[in-house]
């Protein structure tokens, strides 16, 4: 599983690179850094949620704890978005171009982890 997150990083930080640098020639102030905002916040709830069916799998932790850091996450993922936006430092179209690029990876690298197993 730490493979799979590893590649998934990996491509996800390759493309919003490129993605980004990109979308500079079309909007310079705030769509580049949009993108990688969205996309860096993408990969954090992805280690958090990682972190979470770990614990869930070995046991380690109880359910409750789990709940809680998931509860948690969510909270400060959505209290930064929500800080981000209200002082208009990022365009809202950017962060979702960023969390889809990661979760368009993350479900490529998962089909074909299925798919080699």
């Amino acid at each position: 599983m730490n493979l799979l997150i590893k590649r998934t990083y990996k491509q996800s930080i390759i493309i919003l690179l490129a993605i980004s640098i990109l979308s500079a020639f079309i909007e310079w102030k705030k769509l580049p850094i949009s993108i990688l905002v969205g996309g860096i916040l993408g990969l954090a709830n992805l280690g958090g949620i990682a972190r979470g069916v770990e614990g869930l799998v070995r046991k380690h932790m109880s359910s409750g704890r789990l709940i809680f850091f998931s509860i948690f996450r969510l909270t400060i993922l959505t209290a930064i978005l929500t800080i981000l936006v209200i002082y208009k430092r990022v365009n809202i179209f950017g962060l979702l171009i960023g969390f889809t690029v990661v979760f368009i990876v993350i479900m490529k690298e998962g089909l074909r982890a299925s798919k080699e197993m």
